[in-house]
């Protein structure tokens, strides 16, 4: 979402355009986001006010992908959660319960306001037993102010005091890919992703077998792109590039 349907409160130029174009071709796309503070409703509402009409069903977030893996693992359990109400509402509608007595997880998630006193209870109930999962391993995001400390920063810190290693549900992991290809009802062979971070989105498209287009309008850039040891399949400036393309976007580049 974030680099490539939109920039902070702001629409990608061409957004809008290729979006119309994937709803009138019938193709099938999910907005996916390593944000874990807002719910699919909120997210909605955001892009709304910046032009872009997508639904609630169209938006996978970390914390769905998180509350998902945790129902699957242990149905109904418990968790002593860090975060906001994305994570809280997607871990209740699951039927966990939050509690800070014995949980069965401590999930972490991104919050504007990570609190000293919530963190050194993290620390004392992973000591004490209770697994650790992160919703995403991203070290910092973005403000206009500039770079914030994020879930993946707060990961490495209660690591450290513990020893214990968190389990990192979104992406790169393609668990988060997985579960949204199964939520949309397709397969890997007949989709890609489009993303604007060679660390995250790209690696996690490689890794679930899908053909990846990165775009050039959020973190990553033509030159930082070159610095890894894989590629994706095409790179283009911005979703812009693809509008009249949508139904074949790789037009022999593959």
């Amino acid at each position: 979402m974030d680099g490539v349907l939109v920039r902070e409160e702001h629409l990608v130029p061409g957004a809008d355009a290729f979006l119309a174009e994937l709803d009138a071709s019938s193709a099938s796309y999910m907005v996916l986001t390593n944000n874990s503070i807002y719910t699919p409703r909120d997210l909605r509402a955001r892009l709304r006010r910046t032009g872009l009409r997508i639904s609630e069903g169209a938006i996978w977030t970390s914390a769905l992908a998180t509350a998902r893996f945790l129902d699957q693992q242990r149905p109904k359990g418990s968790a002593f959660v860090i975060g906001e109400s994305g994570l809280t509402t997607a871990l209740h509608d699951v039927g966990y319960t939050l509690t800070e007595h014995d949980p069965d997880y401590v999930v972490l998630g991104e919050t504007r306001t990570y609190s000293f006193e919530a963190i050194t209870r993290a620390i004392r109930l992973v000591d004490r037993g209770a697994r650790f999962i992160a919703t995403n391993p991203d070290v910092t995001g973005p403000s206009q102010e500039g770079s914030l400390p994020a879930t993946g920063a707060v990961a490495a810190l209660i690591e450290r005091a513990t020893g214990r290693k968190p389990y990192f549900v979104g992406k790169p992991n393609p668990l988060m890919m997985r579960s949204a290809l199964r939520t949309l009802g397709t397969h890997s062979e007949n989709t890609l992703m489009i993303g604007d971070r060679m660390d995250t989105d790209v690696r996690c498209g490689l890794e679930s077998g899908l053909q990846t287009i990165l775009v050039l309008s959020g973190i990553s850039q033509a030159d930082t792109a070159e610095q890894f040891p894989y590629r994706p399949t095409r790179v283009v400036g911005s979703v812009a590039d693809l509008v009249g393309r949508v139904t074949d976007p790789f037009d022999g580049e593959h």
